[in-house]
């Protein structure tokens, strides 16, 4: 099997090669956990069946022989077609397929056209699958050799930048963790602050609030989802869920809380910060803080893991076996808050940290969108390198 490719798209000092031309395709092995004393004493970091490069951290023992630095390996099942480029020595286990150069290539460069420019098609009647002499029947684009480099390289060098920014919002990430950890339970006070903390159950600091869009109004419909809060239903599913009738759903206003009382427990509690006026679900408790309570304070309070557990403890079994967490079990649970003001300048520093984690991530969606306009240029040849940078890949 071999897709199409239409050779006048590409420079006409390009070649198109098949890939079993230029590479050695086979597939892995089965993962063997009775594997003698002598092969455990070698450890390799091996891509297990998601190919992924969460993956690469993980060791596993084999009697399978190591595969060289330079090759690439392509997902045979599940996310079909997912190459990576192996810069270390490895053991490939799993459904995978290792792609090993034949010839003097830059590996890097077709790892990245299978990515972006190779879509698999597998016939199949049971579970899809991707085997070596289907992957080897491809047709690809071949560059030359400091050519292939020079295009890696450059696409190297935003992977490089992108690494680096998820590896700071990550640090970020855990730093938020940490702070809140410490600010939203008074283990760590803020200067100038050092009065008493007071316990009280929720139903004491919020109201619940049950107001319906009786008239139907065309209102935007929010969902709530555990790691990102509330967001807009019908770009976060990207079709419409929510009923076409809408006079049973509630109104949720800015500044108030609200949770499905279905998944609270996995962390889904939302502040409303979208929209001054929005609906969500029937099976949505709203709630609004009553006075001298910070909303954002509040909110980041109740998601932390010590909350949902809290949740899950107090969620109820319905007859079908749904959990559920409705108002007057919710009402009870107890909540410790400092003065108004130190809660409002702890939302302060949370809400800096958040800012700085959002512009992060902007960046790196930037970036993202960057690379991607870089490999529909480079990798088929319509925007060329300079060729002084190729001639400098060359001599080093």
């Amino acid at each position: 099997m071999s897709q199409s490719i239409i050779t006048d798209q590409f420079p006409s000092e390009w070649q198109v090669m098949r890939i079993g031309n230029l590479f050695e395709a086979k597939a892995g092995g089965d993962y063997d956990p009775s594997s003698s004393s002598d092969v455990r004493d070698n450890r390799y970091p091996y891509p297990i069946y998601a190919n992924g490069l969460t993956q690469q951290g993980l060791y596993g023992f084999s009697n399978y022989a190591e595969e060289p630095s330079g090759s690439i390996t392509v997902t045979g099942r599940g996310t079909l077609g997912q190459a990576f480029y192996r810069g270390t020595p490895f053991v490939a286990i799993g459904r995978l397929i290792v792609l090993k150069p034949k010839t003097s290539v830059d590996a890097r460069f077709f790892c990245e056209y299978i990515n972006y420019g190779i879509e698999f098609a597998v016939e199949s009647t049971g579970v899809p699958q991707l085997t070596a002499p289907q992957i080897s029947n491809y047709l690809i684009p071949v560059p030359s050799e400091p050519e292939q480099r020079a295009i890696a390289e450059a696409l190297s060098d935003v992977d490089g930048l992108l690494n680096s920014l998820e590896a700071l919002i990550a640090k970020k990430q855990a730093m938020k963790q940490a702070t809140m950890q410490q600010l939203l339970t008074g283990k760590t006070r803020l200067p100038g602050f050092s009065g008493a903390w007071e316990t009280k159950q929720i139903g004491d600091v919020v109201s619940p609030c049950s107001e319906k869009n009786n008239l139907g109004a065309d209102i935007p419909v929010l969902t709530c989802s555990k790691h990102l809060g509330f967001v807009d239903s019908l770009s976060y599913f990207k079709n419409q869920v929510f009923s076409k009738d809408l006079s049973g759903y509630k109104i949720i206003r800015r500044g108030q809380i609200g949770y499905p009382i279905n998944h609270v427990e996995e962390g889904s509690i939302g502040l409303q910060d979208l929209y001054d006026v929005a609906l969500v679900s029937p099976i949505y408790v709203v709630c609004s803080p009553k006075k001298d309570i910070n909303s954002f304070f509040l909110h980041r309070l109740l998601k932390l893991d010590s909350y949902r557990q809290e949740f899950a403890n107090a969620t109820t079994s319905s007859i079908n076996r749904r959990g559920s967490l409705r108002w007057p079990a919710f009402s009870i649970i107890h909540v410790t808050l400092p003065p108004i003001d130190e809660q409002v300048a702890i939302a302060a520093v949370l809400n800096d940290v958040e800012t700085e984690i959002a512009a992060l991530e902007k960046r790196r969606d930037k970036t993202r969108a960057i690379k991607q306009g870089m490999m529909q240029q480079l990798l088929t040849g319509r925007v060329r390198l300079p060729a002084s940078r190729i001639d400098a890949d060359d001599a080093d």
